[in-house]
Parts: structure tokens; C-alpha cells; sequence
């Protein structure tokens, strides 16, 4: 069993101390970041590295902290904008759970009745941390050029950074 969280920067955006959040987040997670991409489908090649190279297992538990859901086609290719979509069919056994504070919408909108049949029953969405999920054993993080103010980004990063970033083995 192996549990992955999946952050994306822009969804530090929608609050007011975005920092705090990053640390809540991270604090909640009790590891540092392995790994850092700027778009959010690069993920999927990493932890399918990580999992080859035995370092985690395939994930059970997705928790995919983020403005969006990434799970707007069932088309390939696999792009940031569906690659979830992808990772739950890749691992029929994985649940996620997208954590966000104020969603604009919800995958049921995008995928169609057969896509969402072959998923939906393992995703899930929220707002707040729970203590009860698995802790993760592999911390991503992307950064979203074009979504999120680079000097946010940036800040993020510098937290990141000061919190011990350990890059994936």
C-alpha cells in the first residue's frame, strides 16, 4: 500500500496565507518534497520511476492537493489537464482525493458516463486534511508556469526549499 500527495502550486493562490497553508499541508504530509516538475503530467513518468526502482509501491491513496481536478478528458494524450484521469485507470486500486478550497466545477462535467463509471467511485473531494489517510511516501510538487504569479510561485519554492527538499532517489 502506498500513498502519494500530489501538490500543485496555484492552489496556494486562492488564500490569504498561502505559506501557512504550504506548512499545514506539509506538516500534515511529515516528509519532505521528492520531487519537483513545472508541468503537472511529468509526475506520472516519476512516479512510475520511483515505483520500477521499488521505492514506493503503486499508489492506493492519491491525494492531489490543487485548484483543479486534472481529469477534464479521457483522451489521450495525457496532458496536465487529465493526466489523474489516467493515473486512476494506470492503478484500478488507487483512490484519490482532490483537496481544494473552492472548486469551479467537478470531473462529472468533463468525462464522459463510461469514463466516470471506470473512476468515480474512487474519487473524492474537500476541503480539509483528515488524519485518517495514509501518510504519503512520495511528496510531488508542480509548479504550474502561468497559473499561479511567479512571485508566489516563487515564495512557495523558497519554503519548499528552506523545509529541506529531498529529490526523489
Amino acid at each position: 500500500m502506498s500513498c502519494i500527495l500530489d501538490i500543485d502550486l496555484d492552489y496556494f493562490r486562492l488564500f490569504s496565507d498561502p505559506i501557512r497553508r504550504l506548512d499545514e499541508v506539509l506538516e500534515w504530509a511529515r516528509r519532505p518534497v521528492d520531487l519537483i516538475v513545472d508541468e503537472h503530467h511529468k509526475v506520472l513518468k516519476h512516479w512510475d520511476r520511483a515505483i520500477a526502482k521499488g521505492v514506493i509501491e503503486a499508489p492506493t491513496f492519491i491525494l492531489h492537493v490543487d485548484e483543479h481536478h486534472d481529469m477534464l478528458s479521457e483522451q489521450p494524450p495525457v496532458l496536465f489537464g487529465n493526466f489523474l484521469y489516467f493515473a486512476m485507470r494506470k492503478w484500478p486500486d488507487c483512490r484519490v482525493h482532490w483537496l481544494n478550497k473552492d472548486p469551479i466545477d467537478d470531473p462529472t462535467m468533463w468525462l464522459s458516463e463510461d469514463a466516470w463509471a471506470s473512476v468515480g467511485d474512487r474519487f473524492r473531494s474537500g476541503s480539509s486534511l483528515n488524519s485518517k489517510w495514509p501518510m504519503p511516501e512520495l511528496v510531488s510538487v508542480c509548479t504550474s508556469p502561468g497559473f499561479i504569479e511567479e512571485s508566489l510561485s516563487q515564495e512557495l519554492l523558497e519554503r519548499i526549499d528552506e523545509l529541506g527538499f529531498g529529490p526523489l532517489r
